[in-house]
């Protein structure tokens, strides 16, 4: 038999509130893959300035090591790497494939309805493609004129360079990456110079990521971060997207909805034992 394969995995919350026991599932299972020749990473993903906070990142450290996590250090900061990620975006402009559009969600939701598309595409309301076809001098002048504008990927120039390259998930099969339900996404916008998508995709390439452990509820994002992936000719992970944690309403747990905290279980005398059984981890 030959050697196992040493996994490289990683922990990539936003710290803009307290995790609780679907973060526990995750955290959890990513350090498992990663198995014991391999290596566990931790990510913080802040780019959203507004609501990330320095105390919930401290909370991130507290609770995981509370479960038994350790992980290696310094911790990746996505605050520290915009310079990446303009790196990518030009070579992204280099390659024709991406266009600023000056819409407002208000703009792209009416132009969606007064064209009859679909309300609702896998990550949302699908961009109508309205700036795409500005030409270069209206481009320039908008932005002379200091109108604001995000960057998107422009999905068909996107297929023409690199089709519809393959990717794998564990728990799901194999899939060939297709955008034309998902539309034209954005990478970057003003206040905050790029996105989830592009970013995730540039610091796991960084990081040396061979398996992309994380909920289901990013299985739709997938393809987009793929062909990003095939366009900046990054290394290809393989993905494990496993199952969401509900609460007793059978609704998804989420920081948003004031899900039962990490921290509440510790104050309340559960042990790191008893709160991953809770999240139906075995020992």
């Amino acid at each position: 038999m030959g050697t196992p394969r040493s996994e490289v995995t990683r922990f990539a919350p936003s710290p803009t509130g307290l995790l609780h026991l679907g973060h526990a599932y995750s955290a959890v299972t990513c350090a498992r893959a990663a198995g014991p020749h391999g290596r566990f990473l931790l990510r913080i993903e802040d780019i959203d300035t507004a609501r990330c906070r320095d105390t919930f990142e401290q909370a991130i450290f507290d609770d995981l090591a509370w479960l038994g996590l350790s992980w290696e250090t310094p911790v990746m900061r996505q605050s520290t790497r915009m310079d990446a990620y303009a790196r990518a975006l030009t070579r992204l402009d280099d390659l024709g494939v991406i266009y600023p559009c000056f819409c407002s969600r208000k703009d792209i939701q009416a132009e969606a309805e007064r064209l009859g598309a679909a309300p609702h595409g896998p990550l949302g309301t699908p961009y109508p493609g309205t700036c795409r076809d500005l030409s270069p001098t209206e481009r320039d002048a908008r932005i002379a004129a200091g109108t604001p504008y995000s960057l998107r990927l422009d999905h068909l120039r996107a297929h023409e360079r690199v089709g519809h390259p393959q990717w794998t998930d564990r728990h799901h099969g194999t899939f060939q990456a297709d955008l034309s339900a998902i539309g034209d996404v954005m990478l970057a916008r003003k206040e905050v110079a790029t996105s989830y998508h592009l970013a995730v995709v540039v610091d796991d390439a960084a990081q040396g990521i061979t398996l992309v452990t994380r909920g289901e509820d990013l299985l739709p994002a997938t393809p987009v971060h793929r062909v990003l992936q095939a366009l900046l000719d990054l290394p290809v992970p393989e993905w494990a997207h496993h199952r969401l944690l509900d609460d007793d309403a059978g609704k998804r747990l989420a920081k948003r909805d004031d899900a039962v905290s990490l921290r509440a279980y510790r104050e309340a005398g559960y042990s790191p034992a008893e709160v991953r059984a809770l999240a139906g981890l075995p020992d």
